[in-house]
């Protein structure tokens, strides 16, 4: 934005857009749409989510300039997302991709977590059902045996990182109670007595170790070609360099 807002006004619309913005971008204007990025947050998402927050504020009274300065702080914040996160991005992409491929066989996208319970995507097309009796007609909706192609595609990144986080919780729970430690917790925040905060930070950390140091996309593919032998997917996206094991020594990776 700040590239954009040192460039000339007469070649480029967004330039004003981007002075006028330039001093709006902080943390709270962009968190959600940072937040859900790797839960496959769209560009129309990104939008209104970031219109929600210059609404808030009241930062820009026109709502057609406020719409267009949406459209383009969304497309940056998306842009810069994916020059900083490519690795994650191509994961992302890689997971849609398989599912619309299974999707488009009218199959729904399912799954087996690291921890063994299995996961099916109920997301199937609406039908109508009449039912007449002698007073009146009544229409029902009701599931048909067409699944959401678009839908089983958008919801399986992150529906699939969300198994991930739920396993990766079982695992730092059933490991608390071992080692004797109280624990509660709901997707990603853990709770236990203050006296033992670092006893079960150094638990979720080596759970979280443990749980990534398997094959996990590797495991998914290959559950993938079992369930659908004639389909073929695309190959896995490299892997990057991060040493895993980092997280042990982290202060602010869970905190």
């Amino acid at each position: 934005m700040k590239r954009d807002a040192a460039k000339d006004p007469a070649t480029d619309p967004n330039v004003m857009r981007a002075r006028m913005l330039i001093d709006q971008v902080d943390r709270k204007l962009v968190k959600q749409t940072v937040m859900t990025s790797v839960y496959g947050v769209t560009y129309i998402g990104a939008r209104d989510q970031i219109k929600r927050r210059l609404h808030e504020r009241g930062a820009i009274e026109d709502d057609a300039e406020c719409f267009a300065c949406a459209c383009y702080a969304a497309k940056t914040t998306l842009t810069a997302l994916g020059e900083m996160f490519e690795a994650a991005r191509s994961i992302m992409s890689w997971l849609g991709d398989c599912a619309k491929i299974i999707a488009n066989e009218n199959q729904p996208v399912h799954w087996t977590t690291p921890l063994g319970l299995p996961v099916v995507q109920p997301y199937r097309k609406l039908g109508r059902h009449m039912i007449k009796t002698s007073l009146q007609v009544l229409t029902l909706k009701r599931e048909t045996d067409k699944v959401m192609t678009k839908r089983q595609r958008t919801a399986f990144p992150p529906n699939f990182v969300h198994s991930l986080d739920g396993s990766h919780m079982m695992m730092t729970a059933i490991a608390c109670s071992e080692a004797g430690l109280n624990f509660a917790g709901v997707h990603d925040s853990y709770w236990t007595h203050a006296c033992d905060v670092d006893k079960m930070n150094k638990i979720l950390r080596e759970k979280f170790v443990e749980l990534y140091e398997a094959p996990v996309l590797e495991n998914l593919l290959e559950g993938f070609q079992k369930s659908f032998p004639n389909l073929k997917f695309p190959p896995l996206p490299e892997r990057g360099d991060f040493d895993l094991r980092e997280v042990l020594d982290s202060t602010y990776f869970f905190n």
